[in-house]
């Protein structure tokens, strides 16, 4: 049941994402498509609470709770990031809205990828708290080496990403003859989601 509730959460997300993103700028409705946006949490927490209830009836814990724990943090460190990015792209496709900026070259995109890195850390975190919160939950009663293999799962990604962001400090990628060097810098500026109006 967890597994099947894993898949309903993602497909969730992709669905209330295109949902709200077509409210907003096909049916031209910004608030509305706002809200389905901001819906999405509450997908995770259904997860969460499914989670504990399945350790607290007795449930084995497994790679089923690790993979939740995952999700989970990876939705808190790049669900409104990937949510934000997405509404640029179909701001600028449907609506008329400047073209996204990149960050394809030099310092910038060490600093958009040391801001990726944080974002993992973020989604570390998260899911590193939860599945010590089930060690703890689940205590002697059963094997928790399956949630500790995650823990130490989600340390090596961490890691693994880190290098990948020391690269592009280190090893800087060039901009082709004739680009501008501001042409690639990515501002930040995030459009908002509720209440805007375009």
């Amino acid at each position: 049941m967890l597994v099947a509730l894993i898949a309903a959460c993602e497909i969730g997300f992709w669905v209330l994402l295109a949902g709200g993103l077509a409210l907003r700028y096909l049916a031209g409705m910004p608030r509305l498509g706002a809200a389905l946006l901001l819906c999405e949490p509450l997908l995770e927490l259904a997860l969460l609470v499914v989670s504990f209830v399945d350790l607290r009836n007795g449930g084995e814990p497994s790679w089923r709770h690790g993979l939740a724990a995952f999700y989970i943090g990876y939705t808190v460190g790049y669900g409104h990031y990937t949510v934000r990015w997405l509404d640029r792209h179909a701001a600028h496709r449907f609506a008329g809205g400047p073209k996204p900026p990149g960050t394809k070259y030099g310092k910038a995109r060490a600093v958009h990828e040391w801001k990726l890195w944080t974002r993992t850390l973020a989604g570390a975190v998260v899911a590193l708290g939860l599945l010590q919160a089930g060690i703890w939950y689940v205590g002697d009663a059963g094997d928790t080496g399956s949630l500790r293999s995650w823990q130490f799962a989600a340390l090596r990604v961490l890691g693994i990403q880190a290098l990948v962001a020391a690269t592009y400090s280190i090893w800087p990628r060039k901009a082709p003859a004739g680009t501008e060097p501001g042409a690639n810098a990515d501002t930040g500026a995030d459009p908002g989601l509720a209440g805007t109006e375009r």
